[in-house]
This record gives structure tokens, C-alpha cells and sequence, in this order.
């Protein structure tokens, strides 16, 4: 192969496929990228087995081929490279890389030892817009958990139902649920999906662009003209959520996002770092924060709201609820709750998002 591409494409296609790369792996092709000629380009490919990213780019193509490159090395190299044409080429089992002054040669493996990436039907898929698609991940993924114990709730669940599509996520503590109604229908999926897939997804594709999305039975795919992103989906049965979300409060209050968010801060730093518990104290137009760390110290704090129901004290960790606010985008949250031991959510006031998430209490020391 032989190739002539722009720096910036070259190193826009580099960085795309980067983030997929297996920091360690027993198998040493997928240190690897694999780059292929086109038509009228390059297409530039990276898996980890379990993601796998394709994008393609402009260029010059003088001699048609494939090559897999060590793909640390080659987009340390893009990066340093001067704003020079860049050509490409393989030679006697190894890339050659010339631009400006400069010249690369590097160890090389065959194209044929490149893991082939899944085949996954778009035909039988839908179409979402990029923002549509990144609003219900980012407001849902930060939710999910970190251990391994139980696998279904390291990925986010993927509801479509017909005109409406929801993205639930939860790590048994905290719990984040975003609806979307759709201009069409899409059929009818229950996906498990890994957060790590949603953020390349988020961070490859525009807000503008209209993504085909299509399912196998243990995969995802997501394409535009020119980029591809597929994942390995989650198996087994997720939570019964809706039985988690309570059903109704007697107790409810708004308050302003910033204000809470504030007071929460400047309590979080006092609070333990085990449990991160602040204690609220809700009543009638004013809403009473205070931590109590026996080996640290104590700090109280109090801002405005408005208020129905009876008086109430409740704990939570202060990081899930500098979290939840975090994604709560309206200038006002309401806080709906109703015993010191049951969960209590977080909504927007105003704006049409459908939107909610819950925390689950802690228990408060005396």
C-alpha cells in the first residue's frame, strides 16, 4: 500500500480508533491498528475485542493495500509530526512513515492476523440523532457500578418501545432514568450496553449526524457515513427497576440547584471519607445541612427552599448527590421524599426532560 493523507486527517483518523487500543493484552495484534486502503481513502481500525471503532478519512491512494501498526507509537508520531503531507507506505514487512524532514520505519504484523469486526444488520435497526443519543447518555451512565460482582449493572439499559426510548442505570445506591420520545417508531430492544461504548459513541459522532444503529444478538452497532463504532453487549436480566422508584411522597422540595449544590461542597469536605454522610433536615422554608466526623470535626450549614410536608431528617452520601445535581440541568431541582429510610428523588423543575434519579438514604448516627 502506499498512501498520501494530511497531517490533521492522519491524525484525526489515529486519535479516533486510540481510546479502543488494550492498554495490556496476551495477543499481540491488538496493540495494533489496522490501516487499509479505500477507493478514495484510508480507513483506520482499533479493537479490544469488545469495542471496536472504524473511521475513515481522506486521501491520495497510489498503491492499494493493508498494514496493521503498533498504535501507541504511530499516534505519538502523528502528534509530533509538522503540518507537512504525510505518506504512507508498507515496505518489505514494515510502515514507512515520511513527512517533511522526518522519516519513520516500524515493525509491522500482517493484516490477516486483525480480528474481523462484528456483522451486525442495519437494515433491520433505527436512526437516532447524535444529540439525542448523548443526552441520554450522559445523563444516565455516571450511574452505573464499578464492581464486578454483578456484571448486568456495569452496563446501562437500553429501553426502546416503539416511539419512546429511556436509558436506565444504577449501582444499587443511586439511580439515574432518562425518557426520550422519538418522531418514529423503532421497534422494540431491551440492550444492556457498556458505558465505555456510549462515551466513544458520545465523543465520535456530532450532535448534528444521523446514526443508523443495528443489533446482532450479542452485539451493537453504530454508523455514519464515515464512522463505526460497535460494541459487545451485556448478557442476563437487569433489575426491576420500576419496582425501586417510589410511587408517591408526602414530603417535596424545591430548591435552588446551585444554592444546594454549594452547601453540599463545603459539607463534603468535612464529611467522612468512608461514607461521605451529610445530614439533611428539611422544614418549613429553610433546608438544614450538618456533618459530624468524630475524628475530623463538624460543619453545619442552611439555605432557603420551599417546603411541603411534615419535618424530616435523612442522610446521604454527599457524592451521589453532587452527582445527581451535576446533571440536573434546570436552574431549580425538586427533592421528593417520605421516610428517613426510603429512597428519595431528584427532578428538574421546568424544561420537558423526563428525567429523575434516586438516592438511597444512609443511616444517621445519633
Amino acid at each position: 500500500m502506499k498512501v498520501t493523507v494530511t497531517r490533521e486527517n492522519f491524525q484525526r483518523g489515529l486519535s479516533a480508533v486510540a481510546a479502543t487500543i488494550p492498554t495490556r493484552t496476551t495477543l499481540p495484534v491488538l496493540s495494533n491498528i489496522l490501516v487499509e486502503t479505500l477507493e478514495d481513502g484510508l480507513r483506520v481500525r482499533g479493537t479490544d475485542l469488545d469495542i471496536s471503532v472504524s473511521v475513515q478519512t481522506a486521501a491520495a491512494v497510489e498503491r492499494q493495500g493493508a498494514i496493521t501498526v503498533p498504535a501507541k507509537k504511530v499516534a505519538d508520531i502523528a502528534r509530533e509530526l509538522p503540518d507537512a503531507p504525510v505518506q504512507f507506505e508498507s515496505e518489505g514487512g514494515r510502515a514507512v512513515l515520511v513527512c517533511g524532514n522526518s522519516r519513520f520505519r516500524l515493525n509491522t504484523l500482517p493484516s490477516e492476523e486483525y480480528p474481523s469486526f462484528p456483522d451486525v444488520p442495519f437494515e433491520e435497526g433505527w436512526k437516532l440523532r447524535g444529540g439525542e443519543l448523548q443526552t441520554l447518555s450522559a445523563h444516565t451512565s455516571f450511574a452505573v457500578s464499578g464492581e464486578e460482582t454483578r456484571p448486568v449493572l456495569n452496563g446501562v439499559l437500553w429501553q426502546v418501545r416503539g416511539e419512546e426510548m429511556r436509558m436506565v442505570a444504577t449501582n444499587g445506591h443511586r439511580l439515574a432514568k432518562m425518557g426520550l420520545q422519538l418522531g418514529v417508531g423503532a421497534g422494540e430492544e431491551d440492550l444492556i450496553v457498556p458505558p465505555k461504548a456510549l462515551q466513544q459513541v458520545e465523543r465520535l459522532f456530532d450532535a448534528g449526524d444521523e446514526l443508523e444503529i443495528g443489533r446482532s444478538e450479542s452485539h451493537l452497532g453504530f454508523r455514519t457515513a464515515r464512522t463505526e463504532v460497535y460494541t459487545r453487549l451485556i448478557e442476563g436480566p437487569y433489575p426491576n427497576y420500576e419496582q425501586v422508584l417510589p410511587k408517591s411522597h408526602d414530603k417535596e422540595c424545591v430548591a435552588d440547584r446551585g444554592e444546594l449544590t454549594a452547601a453540599i461542597k463545603r459539607m463534603a469536605i468535612i464529611a467522612s471519607d468512608q461514607t461521605h454522610r451529610v445530614r439533611l433536615s428539611f422544614g418549613p422554608e429553610k433546608l438544614a445541612l450538618a456533618v459530624q466526623t468524630p475524628d475530623l470535626g463538624e460543619a453545619e450549614d442552611e439555605i432557603p427552599i420551599a417546603y411541603e410536608g411534615g419535618p424530616i431528617e435523612i442522610g446521604f452520601n454527599a457524592q451521589y448527590l453532587l452527582e445527581v445535581l451535576r446533571y440536573v440541568g434546570t436552574d431549580e431541582v425538586k427533592v421528593s421524599l417520605s421516610a428517613p429510610e426510603r429512597p428519595a428523588t431528584f427532578e428538574p423543575v421546568g424544561g420537558d426532560q423526563d428525567y429523575v434519579c434516586l438516592v438511597m438514604p444512609l443511616r444517621l448516627m445519633e
